[in-house]
């Protein structure tokens, strides 16, 4: 069990399993007379707005925003891992109403009720800014995933009175109350980084957030999603993007960290790792729900008495997510990957040391005794199979390159698979290459002028021990983002913004008769459930008409 238990999480335990994701509710205080002089009341009244997203993140955020990028593909054993689809259609870009990938808007429109309960039963914006000010935080951070995820998203600013209907907003408005929501309230968060306000948000993650808006403005603001062009990529925003990085680089509050990078993602990271602005709080016994290595893990890994991961683990693995062929020819060259190729399986695979979470000389046997050898390349069981069936059998499982970066130990396939890895959303390296991608692009730096996008590139390149360079383009940094922030869930943002979601990559060819290349595919369909719950709204463009 980590150490660094955040005793805050476990305030509000049992209210972090319910939501509301009918917006026609009137939701109630459980006080008639909400103490606010009371800080533990207000911290755990708090609580509940800031790790409502503990179970989407662990799991089903992961899946649609992995597998709809150029990462990962999910395939299929004889059939198993199929799920009606729900894996393999976001690989392809065939989402369908119906998908359990893709089934969490609730969860962001259940965030936005209780932080409007903690604002109501505080006071209000006028009565208590400063108190309310997370809540307004966590609200924006949810109406930013509706936004990118689902376009068209309903503003939720208010408790909805009775038999209140709240129809979706265009995409471009909710961008604008999210940068006004974000411009009112960093100046009333806090600027303390410590383990008190791990996990909670501060003015810096309010920053980094909005630095995500100002970077994606043009993606935001297009008349329609699929007007957005990258190619005439024009951004009013680039100036104020670089200034706020500029504000969380001198504050000093963060750093790269001396840490190794597995080091930084493994399962006793937390509060401790200098890079991370704003993350989310896992332990495998009390702050459950994380489960990237089930999905990763080869097939077998449990099935032997020594797994990979240099230890037994008590229970099966999941293995149906696995690297593109495209996507892991960014770790072919040793001088650009650095540190971050120890993170990926390829080839002969190796023991990894579980105290260090480095690869070892012990090769990883089968359950033949074999030494496990990855292939580059997957290979369908049948040419165009919609299930992605690559073979219930070892030439099938061990199809595709597989990641270790949120490594797995056996106290957490003890316990349901939840590990215990801490998972950050934002992180101060990510802050360095949006600065230098805002300079690429025509934007300027008043605050640190010194700072060019070669010297903000070469300071990620010696942290991971890569080779530095000596110029940049849009290009070498697309690729370097790829490789910094793989299995952290943001490729699929990164590929709209430089105009990539429509390539070729395993199994979106376009010679699959199901992989779709349309536009309107940026954005998800709303799930049925949304649906059902709201019937004054519309499936988004693009998507067929959903019949209940």
């Amino acid at each position: 069990m980590k150490a660094n238990i955040k005793t805050l999480l476990t305030v509000c335990a049992a209210g972090l399993i319910t939501g509301c994701t009918d917006l026609d509710v009137k939701v109630e205080s459980q006080y008639t007379e909400y103490p606010i002089d009371n800080q533990i009341a207000v911290e755990g009244k708090l609580a509940d707005v800031y790790f409502q997203l503990r179970g989407t993140y662990g799991r089903r955020f992961m899946e649609a925003m992995s597998l709809s990028s150029d990462e990962y593909t999910a395939v299929s054993y004889g059939g198993g891992w199929y799920d009606s689809g729900a894996y393999a259609h976001p690989s392809l870009h065939d989402f369908t109403a119906e998908d359990a990938t893709i089934d969490w808007m609730g969860n962001l429109t259940a965030g936005c009720t209780k932080a409007n309960t903690v604002i109501r039963d505080l006071g209000g914006d006028e009565a208590n800014p400063v108190s309310i000010a997370p809540a307004r935080a966590m609200r924006a951070l949810f109406h930013f995933y509706m936004m990118d995820c689902w376009g068209d998203a309903p503003i939720l600013d208010h408790l909805p009175a009775d038999g209140e209907l709240i129809d979706r907003s265009p995409r471009a408005d909710v961008a604008k109350f999210i940068e006004s929501e974000l411009k009112e309230i960093i100046p009333l968060l806090t600027e303390e980084v410590n383990d008190n306000t791990y996990g909670k948000p501060t003015k810096w993650m309010a920053e980094a957030l909005l630095v995500k808006l100002y970077i994606n403005w043009p993606v935001y603001t297009a008349a329609s999603v699929d007007q957005y062009d990258a190619n005439a990529y024009s951004n009013e925003k680039l100036n104020d993007c670089i200034a706020l990085c500029d504000d969380i680089i001198k504050s000093g509050k963060f750093n790269l960290g001396s840490m190794s990078y597995q080091m930084k993602f493994g399962p006793d990271n937390g509060s401790h790792v200098e890079d991370f602005i704003y993350a989310m709080p896992y332990d495998t016994y009390t702050e459950k729900g994380l489960q990237y290595g089930r999905a990763r893990t080869w097939k077998q890994a449990g099935d032997v008495e020594l797994s990979y991961y240099g230890m037994k683990l008590s229970s099966s693995a999941g293995g149906y997510i696995t690297m593109t062929p495209e996507f892991a020819s960014l770790f072919d060259d040793p001088g650009k990957a650095g540190d971050r190729a120890k993170s990926i399986l390829r080839g002969p695979v190796f023991v990894y040391n579980p105290k260090t979470y480095e690869p070892t000389n012990e090769p990883a046997l089968n359950i033949k005794g074999e030494q496990i050898v990855l292939t580059k390349n997957i290979t369908l069981d049948t040419p165009n199979d919609p299930q992605l069936g690559v073979g219930d059998d070892l030439e099938g499982y061990n199809q595709g390159y597989r990641s270790v970066k949120f490594f797995v130990i056996d106290d957490d396939y003890k316990n349901g698979r939840d590990q215990s890895n801490d998972l950050p959303i934002f992180r101060y390296a990510d802050i360095l290459l949006t600065k230098a991608e805002a300079l690429l692009r025509g934007g300027i730096s008043t605050e640190r002028p010194q700072d060019t996008p070669v010297s903000l590139f070469n300071e990620i390149r010696r942290y991971v021990h890569a080779n530095e360079v000596t110029s940049v383009d849009l290009k070498e940094l697309y690729d370097e983002r790829g490789r910094e922030f793989f299995d952290e869930n943001w490729r699929r943002n990164d590929m709209i913004r430089f105009g990539h979601f429509e390539d070729e990559y395993f199994p979106h060819y376009k010679t699959f008769p199901t992989a779709n290349f349309d536009k309107t595919r940026r954005i998800f369909p709303l799930h049925r459930d949304m649906l059902n719950t709201n019937p004054n709204w519309e499936q988004n463009p693009g998507y067929p008409k959903y019949q209940n």
